[in-house]
């Protein structure tokens, strides 16, 4: 698999710049990856609003949730797809026609989530694209998070570690 090269700072800068995200596939599953990043993303400031027609008009970590990018009635920098790569394209030109009124700037796709052909057009649209990546991972990786937890360090495993123990 081809990893997809974003400077630290083109990251940083979306992550300084956008305020609120429109998290595409949100799950009221507390064990899910989505329900999890939401509620990171909250507790470091933004604003996270769920879509996922399924849940449409429940609420979800203090948000309501819509059942598509239209349906949100207010701007929102960043569309978060936690969705799979087929999914992802008609999201991606969703936002792109949703690009003015609700003021997008940023596609981000999520982890294992490549989807070519829908960034050029995104990009082609004045969009700025970042594929395969996690917002929540790369906010705690550029704010010295994760360190203490092992990642980046090339050990992180599920595996418990195997105790020595020496009968005397």
């Amino acid at each position: 698999m081809q990893q997809w090269v974003y400077s630290d700072a083109l990251i940083l800068g979306i992550l300084d710049r956008v305020e609120t995200i429109a998290l595409v596939g949100a799950s009221a599953k507390w064990n899910r990856p989505s329900f999890f990043a939401m509620k990171y993303l909250q507790e470091k400031g933004y604003r996270v609003i769920p879509v996922n027609p399924g849940l449409a008009g429940q609420e979800l970590l203090g948000e309501r949730v819509y059942a598509g990018l239209g349906e949100i009635p207010l701007p929102f920098g960043m569309v978060d797809i936690f969705r799979n790569a087929e999914a992802a394209g008609p999201i991606v030109d969703r936002a792109i026609a949703l690009k003015e009124s609700r003021k997008i700037e940023v596609v981000w796709m999520q982890l294992g989530v490549i989807a070519c052909a829908a960034a050029a057009r995104a990009e082609a649209a004045g969009l700025t694209v970042v594929m395969d990546r996690c917002p929540k991972i790369e906010y705690g990786r550029l704010h010295s998070e994760l360190s203490w937890g092992g990642f980046d360090s090339g050990v992180i495993t599920a595996k418990r570690r195997r105790l020595k123990v020496a009968w005397s």
